[in-house]
C-alpha cells in the first residue's frame, strides 16, 4: 500500500516552539529564594529601620527652622504637616549630631534591604488582574506610593549626601513633602501586611537548612496556603533564603562601615569612602578641621574680608556697623562645640571664640532677659543659604557666639572669616560663616 503523501496534501510543518512565559506568569520568575517569609524577614526590618530614618527626618526640619519659613525651606509656613513642630533645643550640644548621623548613615545601611525587599515581591507587579477587590485595591495604592516614595526619598537623599543637586528646586521641600507620601504609603502597608508578615515568621521556614529555605515548590507542603511569591516552577537552588539574608546583611554593613566614619575624626574618619569630606585631608592647625563649602566654592572673595568688612546689627536701636577691630574689643566668649551638617558628618568638638550673641542682642537694643531671634546674611553669593534665622531660644544661650576665632588662632577664610555663627545643637547649615548682618527681631 502506497503511504507517500499525496500531492495535493501540504506538507507537514514541525510543531512551533512554546512561547516563553510573559512577567504576567508565575512561571517566569524561578528564584527558590522569592516567598513571603524572605520577604517578611526583609520588610520588619524595613518597617524598624524606615521609621526611625522618617522620625529623625521630622527632627532634621524642626531644627533647621521650627516654622518651615522660607529662610531655609520653601515650604509654607507650617501648614498642617507643622503638627510636629517645636523650637529645637541647644542641649544637649551633641543632639543634631546624633540625631542627623542617625537619619542619614541607617539610611545608607537600608539601601540594600530596600533593594532585596523590592526584588523580592516583583510579580506582584506583574499580576493580573491588577486589581482582585477593595481590599487589593487598596494594597496596590499604598505599594505605589511606598515603592515611589521610598525610592524618591533615597534618591535625592543620596544625591544630597553627594552634594550633587541634580533634581528640580529645592532639596529640602521636595525631601519633606516626598518623606510625608513614603510615610502615608508606608503605613497603610504595614498595617496591611504586619499580621501577614508576623505569621510568616513563625511558621519558622526560614530556619530550614535546605537550600532554598524549604519553599522551592510552589505552595510547597508546610509553607503557606497563599505564597504567591514561590515560583510554581523554580530553578535549581544556588543559595538558602538564610544565605540570601546574609548577603543582604552584609552589603548594609559595608554601606554602614564607609559611611558612619564621617561623624569621627581622625582615622575613622578615612573609611568614610562613599561619603564626601571622609577621606580628603582637611590640612593642620587651628583650622584642621572639616569644610563643607570652599570660599571660593560660594563666591566669597578675600578682598571683601579685610579691614573695610563690617558688621550691620539691626534691632529697636536702629542700624549699627561694627569693625572686627570693635567686635574683638568686646567681651570675649569661648564655646567647645562640634560641627554637624545636614549630609550626616560631623566634627569633634572645637573650641571657638567670639561675641555672644545675646550680648549683641543687647547692643542692638533688645531686652537682655528676653532677647529675640535673629536673621543672619552672609557674604555668600552662590548656594541656598545665604541667610539663615535662629529662634529666641538659641540667642539666648550664652554658649551660641558670633565667633571670630577657632583653636585659638583667627578663622581661616574656608571656616567664615572674618565672622561666623556657631551655637550648640544646630546643624551645620545655621553656624552661617562670612557673617555680614544680624537682624534681632526680623525672623
Amino acid at each position: 500500500m502506497d503511504h507517500r503523501p499525496s500531492l495535493s496534501e501540504p506538507p507537514k510543518s514541525p510543531p512551533s516552539p512554546p512561547l516563553p512565559p510573559l512577567p504576567t506568569d508565575p512561571g517566569f520568575w524561578r528564584s527558590p529564594v522569592r516567598g513571603v517569609r524572605f520577604t517578611a524577614v526583609l520588610g520588619l526590618v524595613l518597617l524598624v529601620g524606615l521609621t526611625l530614618v522618617f522620625v529623625t527626618g521630622l527632627l532634621s526640619y524642626a531644627a533647621y527652622n521650627p516654622d518651615l519659613a522660607p529662610v531655609n525651606d520653601k515650604t509654607p509656613d507650617r501648614g498642617w504637616l507643622g503638627f510636629y513642630l517645636f523650637d529645637w533645643p541647644t542641649d544637649p550640644y551633641w543632639l543634631y549630631r546624633l540625631t542627623q548621623g542617625f537619619h542619614v548613615t541607617v539610611g545608607i545601611a537600608l539601601i540594600p534591604v530596600v533593594l532585596a525587599k523590592l526584588w523580592s515581591v516583583i510579580p506582584r507587579f506583574f499580576a493580573l488582574p491588577p486589581v482582585r477587590s477593595l481590599a487589593h485595591a487598596l494594597e496596590r495604592i499604598s505599594l505605589l506610593l511606598l515603592v515611589g516614595g521610598v525610592l524618591f526619598e533615597l534618591i535625592t537623599g543620596v544625591l544630597n549626601i553627594q552634594l550633587e543637586y541634580l533634581f528640580p528646586g529645592s532639596f529640602y521641600p521636595l525631601h519633606f513633602y516626598g518623606a510625608w507620601v513614603f510615610f502615608a504609603g508606608f503605613v497603610a502597608h504595614a498595617a496591611l501586611k504586619l499580621p501577614k508578615a508576623l505569621a510568616a515568621i513563625r511558621s519558622g521556614e526560614l530556619r530550614s537548612a535546605r537550600p532554598g529555605g524549604g519553599a522551592g515548590a510552589y505552595r510547597a507542603p508546610g509553607g503557606p496556603a497563599d505564597d504567591d511569591l514561590a515560583s510554581p516552577r523554580p530553578a535549581a537552588p544556588t543559595v538558602s533564603r538564610r544565605g540570601a539574608l546574609a548577603v543582604v546583611g552584609a552589603g548594609s554593613l559595608f554601606m554602614l562601615l564607609t559611611t558612619a566614619g564621617r561623624s569621627f575624626d581622625g582615622p575613622l574618619r578615612r573609611t568614610a569612602l562613599l561619603a564626601p569630606h571622609g577621606w580628603e585631608d582637611p590640612g593642620s592647625g587651628p583650622n584642621g578641621f572639616q569644610i563643607n563649602k570652599t570660599a571660593a566654592s560660594v563666591g566669597v572673595r578675600a578682598a571683601e574680608t579685610t579691614d573695610a568688612w563690617r558688621l550691620t546689627l539691626g534691632g529697636p536701636a536702629g542700624e549699627i556697623r561694627l569693625s572686627r577691630a570693635q567686635l574683638l574689643a568686646m567681651s570675649q566668649h569661648t564655646s567647645e562645640l562640634p560641627i554637624a551638617c545636614v549630609e550626616g558628618w560631623a566634627t569633634s568638638n572645637q573650641s571657638w571664640r567670639g561675641v555672644r550673641l545675646r550680648d549683641l542682642a543687647v547692643l542692638a537694643g533688645c531686652p537682655a532677659d528676653s532677647p529675640p531671634g535673629v536673621f543672619v546674611e552672609s557674604l555668600q553669593r552662590r548656594g541656598s543659604f545665604r541667610t539663615g534665622a535662629l529662634r529666641d531660644n538659641q540667642v539666648r544661650d550664652g554658649r551660641s557666639l558670633l565667633a571670630l576665632q577657632v583653636n585659638g588662632a583667627d578663622l581661616s577664610l574656608d571656616h567664615g572669616f572674618p565672622a561666623r555663627i556657631i551655637v550648640p545643637a544646630a546643624p551645620g547649615v545655621l553656624n552661617t560663616k562670612w557673617v555680614t548682618a544680624l537682624t534681632f527681631g526680623g525672623v
